[in-house]
């Protein structure tokens, strides 16, 4: 799993860095995978893989989220030359800059002031964010309000407010940052590359009404076949961990006609997910830890099996009762 490709930046303050890898990194990534016995490969065979057995194929899928105009510009003459094929999931409001790249936006109005005036619900004075470390605590407090306490709708109305209080030109960050139309057919020419559907509006969709979060995915999946040609087979889920993601979401999916979708939860393929590609774990290329030696480590799958031990751990061991208690939560 990437997001966006491009040249390290210098500031102090990056609350995203962990989507955002170099393209040395990208490169390297690729070599790492290719020296550690994988074919690099289109997801359309990783599914037809997977759902045969797979046997002892080893291979990778590279998969880019939202549609950054960097993943045409940056990552795809990289790839190209590398002749490995990969899937970007768009987000056709953010193409239609019909909706918010927020966590950027929010980053940049954090980024040039000294204080954010918020709701009185989150902070009764204004939050102060002068120093690194005060942005910080800043964008961490506002990000968990706005996906985790605050519903969807009301979450961009709320970015939206900020945006026109601190003069952060919305549309414009959208043009800067994401691929026009014109760029997504340019890209999608390729056979080497797949568009996959991301949804229209990025809202994560276990926080909506079931009606709601098929309407946006919908939207999203007929835009792309009204302006490519042909409609996306995969699909990835915005944000994509457990409070976004619910088994509602994956069987919406399968009644649509998806082939497959991709979660953000940590993991490689194993063979229970031959049975529903409709969840699938992946790997993140992480900004923070551009390290060949953590692909290295990522392929074996072991840092995803401790994590899963941890997290039943933490749970209770996997007893749904009282003892359950006994063990700190995680969230």
């Amino acid at each position: 799993m990437l997001h966006r490709v491009g040249p390290a930046r210098t500031a102090e303050f990056q609350p995203n860095g962990h989507l955002e890898i170099t393209p040395e990194f990208l490169r390297q990534a690729v070599e790492r995978i290719r020296a550690n016995g994988y074919e690099i490969i289109s997801l359309d065979k990783a599914v037809d893989l997977l759902k045969s057995g797979y046997g002892h194929h080893r291979y990778a899928v590279l998969t880019f989220d939202d549609g950054y105009r960097d993943n045409l510009e940056i990552a795809y003459p990289i790839l190209k030359e590398m002749d490995a094929p990969f899937t970007v999931f768009v987000a056709t409001g953010l193409v239609e800059r019909q909706s918010e790249i927020w966590w950027v936006a929010l980053e940049r109005i954090i980024a040039e002031n000294d204080e954010i005036a918020f709701s009185r619900t989150v902070a009764p004075d204004a939050i102060p964010c002068r120093s690194t470390a005060e942005k910080y605590a800043c964008f961490e407090k506002l990000a968990d309000y706005l996906t985790l306490e605050m519903g969807e709708l009301d979450q961009r109305k709320v970015i939206r407010a900020l945006a026109e209080d601190y003069g952060l030109d919305l549309a414009a960050l959208a043009d800067e940052l994401m691929m026009s139309w014109d760029e997504v057919r340019r890209l999608s020419s390729d056979p080497l590359v797949t568009i996959g559907a991301h949804t229209h509006d990025h809202f994560a969709m276990a926080r909506l009404e079931s009606c709601a979060a098929r309407k946006d995915v919908l939207r999203g999946m007929e835009l792309l076949e009204r302006e490519l040609g042909r409609r996306p087979k995969h699909f990835a889920y915005p944000y994509g961990k457990s409070h976004a993601v619910s088994l509602r979401d994956a069987n919406l999916l399968r009644d649509i006609g998806f082939a497959s979708s991709v979660t953000t939860m940590p993991g490689v393929l194993q063979s229970v997910n031959a049975r529903d590609p409709m969840m699938l774990p992946r790997v993140s290329l992480n900004g923070l830890f551009q390290d060949p030696a953590v692909v290295d480590q990522y392929l074996t799958g072991a840092p995803f099996a401790l994590y899963r031990m941890a997290r039943w751990a933490t749970s209770g061991f996997g007893v749904r009762a009282g003892v359950s208690r006994l063990f700190p939560s995680t969230r």
